[in-house]
């Protein structure tokens, strides 16, 4: 159906994007500020956007496609953005590619053209250059990079992966390193160059940082133990991006991949759990202290903390029924000497019926029974 001042354009459903993906736009000229909206389809040279703050509300509106940074989509399961679902095996090579890729096309997400961005457009993390090379291609002129661009951005995935296979699974030597290694040298020679990961993983690994995969370099990796090569590597990454001049701007996005590849390498390094199901189910722990073979219970009398509670309670209730047991005298001095005497009796019964409730609970170890008491007045 037509939208109001498009009548004359023709839509189409989103061929050059995925329906619902979300979008971000440039805002010239300053180059820190964008907008995000939903795609619902485009034109020819126009995406179409449902967002809000468009013309000072929610609507849907036309965004030139030369001002599209990138285009992003949420994760469906939540789970599987912290950790991507693992294969049954990962000790035939062809599984191992497909999981490491798998986290690579994540990382990347789709078509982006970040003007900072040196590596101009690319799409699934491939650059226009990747591109351009795979299709033995030149870019020496306007029309060749255009059709080069809407390749690019319609590019198979059985092209993506051939391209991520054979220029850099292959050349950066993952086939010949353990599976933890593999997925970290894969991120990163995607990510920094083959020859700047070779160097990386050999400087982690304590060999000579030539750049040429050679028998020294692979007997290493070999014998390293996993975690700390992959720590030292992930080190050296971010040093790397520090060093860089547009860390600034894509900093935290990098430093943030590092982190998510360094884990779930970590995770590949770690010896599968086991569990044994064998035999009974256990018996309930029961936690209750146990009393000692000779531990017989005690009367009640003979607690120290029962006692405390009674001096206490006393030192509460003698004030109030001393004058019945002629405690208050007539005479004012003899009635004032005995309201100072009864104040600090009171103090001082309660602060020791306090300390013995204390010290009787400390050392308290047998429980208490019941003993008919006689008390004769």
């Amino acid at each position: 159906e037509a939208l109001p001042g498009l009548a004359t354009e023709t839509l189409l459903l989103a061929p050059f994007a995925v329906l619902c993906a979300i979008a971000v736009f440039s805002r010239p000229p300053d180059p820190t500020a964008g907008h995000v909206a939903f795609v619902i389809g485009e034109t020819a040279d126009t995406l179409l956007v449902l967002g809000g703050n468009q013309h000072n509300c929610v609507s849907v509106a036309a965004f030139p496609k030369s001002r599209l940074v990138s285009l992003r989509w949420p994760e469906l399961d939540a789970a599987a953005a912290v950790q991507p679902a693992m294969p049954p095996s990962l000790t035939e090579p062809s599984a191992q590619f497909e999981f490491a890729l798998r986290h690579i096309l994540e990382m990347e997400g789709g078509y982006t053209n970040d003007p900072s961005d040196p590596g101009g457009p690319t799409n699934f993390g491939i650059t226009l250059a990747d591109y351009a090379r795979f299709r033995n291609q030149l870019i020496d002129e306007a029309s060749s990079r255009e059709a080069l661009m809407h390749g690019l951005q319609h590019i198979p995935l059985v092209d993506v992966e051939t391209i991520y296979f054979d220029r850099y699974w292959i050349t950066s030597r993952c086939p010949d390193l353990p599976v933890p290694l593999a997925f970290f040298h894969f991120d990163t020679a995607v990510n920094m160059g083959t020859s700047t990961a070779i160097r990386m993983l050999q400087s982690a690994l304590s060999c000579a940082a030539d750049g040429e995969f050679g028998p020294q370099t692979q007997t290493a990796a070999t014998q390293c133990n996993p975690t700390i090569a992959l720590a030292a590597y992930a080190n050296l990454r971010r040093a790397r991006y520090r060093s860089l001049a547009l860390f600034p701007h894509f900093g935290r996005g990098w430093l943030a991949r590092v982190d998510t590849t360094l884990t779930r390498a970590i995770t590949l390094s770690l010896p599968p759990p086991t569990t044994v199901t064998t035999g009974p189910p256990p018996m309930p722990i029961d936690l209750t202290p146990a009393l000692s073979p000779d531990a017989q219970p005690k009367w009640w009398g003979q607690s120290l903390t029962i006692w405390g509670g009674v001096v206490t309670g006393l030192a509460a209730v003698l004030p109030a029924i001393g004058p019945a047991f002629g405690l208050n005298v007539s005479p004012a001095t003899v009635h004032t000497a005995a309201d100072q005497m009864m104040a600090v009796a009171q103090a001082v019964g309660g602060l020791a019926g306090t300390l013995t409730v204390i010290f009787g609970r400390v050392r308290a170890t047998q429980p208490l029974i019941q003993r008919s008491v006689t008390v004769k007045v």
